[in-house]
């Protein structure tokens, strides 16, 4: 099975700081034996953030691929994350019960005696959701993210949403654990150039009906000596799986035929 990920927020898009959710939610996939369908990044700009939720929505469910977003669930003004899912859906917010249950119990257990305070009544903000959704549970600090129609809306922490994504594919996706047939091979080429290697991908994919190569290439030093190399592999799902193992090796035969030197 496999997933969106959108990952929110300004200072990520603009390098202020390192995306770790890509790699980490990648890795979380792989454990239980899903994928990402597609990443993308966006700003906290309101009109931006609605008009792409409008099409994950559509997207979501035409292809039945459930999405994970990270970011902009907060309650001051750069956070636009909970008011444009309301917005991209047309349907209204409200206060949900529960996730205000959960805000103040975390009040409570740091010492807060007064929960009628300006700043405990704008906190409580982290619980207005759209109206419909289900809370996704914090074990951090226990102000709960939200879902709704297979999109998982969770903070922009690490420390917060990674444990969170777990929680929403162990408690909601656990049927499809390593239902996904998809294997693949590849190795390192040197020596060779892609457009070398190009026509014998090109071959793979045509004598191989649903094998996909694909090629990463870098210039690295070896102790004095520059020296290009390659990642090159082969992919494949479903029924195509049966013919990868030919597929790989006719490959890398013709890649040794044309002199690539492999490990």
């Amino acid at each position: 099975m496999k997933f969106g990920l959108i990952i929110i927020g300004d200072e990520i898009v603009q390098g202020e700081r390192i995306d770790a959710h890509f790699p980490a939610i990648k890795k979380i996939l792989a454990e239980r034996g899903l994928r990402l369908a597609w990443v993308e990044y966006l700003c906290d700009d309101r009109a931006e953030l609605v008009a792409r939720f409008e099409q994950s929505f559509q997207r979501s469910l035409a292809q039945d691929c459930p999405v994970l977003v990270t970011g902009g669930i907060g309650a001051t003004p750069d956070d636009h994350t909970r008011q444009a899912v309301a917005q991209a859906l047309d349907l209204p917010m409200a206060l949900h019960p529960e996730a205000v249950k959960l805000i103040d119990a975390s009040a409570l257990e740091r010492g807060e005696t007064d929960l009628q305070t300006a700043t405990h009544q704008q906190r409580r903000q982290m619980a207005n959701f759209v109206v419909g959704a289900q809370l996704i549970p914090n074990p951090f600090n226990g102000i709960a993210g939200f879902s709704i129609r297979q999109h998982y809306f969770m903070p922009g922490f690490p420390v917060m949403a990674h444990p969170m994504a777990e929680w929403v594919l162990d408690t909601y996706y656990q049927d499809a654990f390593f239902k996904d047939n998809f294997t693949q091979r590849c190795c390192m080429v040197y020596d060779l150039q892609e457009s070398q290697l190009t026509p014998l991908m090109e071959a793979i994919e045509r004598d191989f009906v649903g094998v996909q190569t694909y090629s990463l290439p870098t210039l690295g030093h070896y102790g004095e000596v520059k020296r290009y190399s390659l990642e090159l592999g082969v992919k494949a799902e479903d029924e195509a799986v049966l013919l990868i193992d030919e597929a790989w090796e006719t490959l890398l035969a013709r890649v040794l035929k044309i002199g690539g030197q492999l490990s």
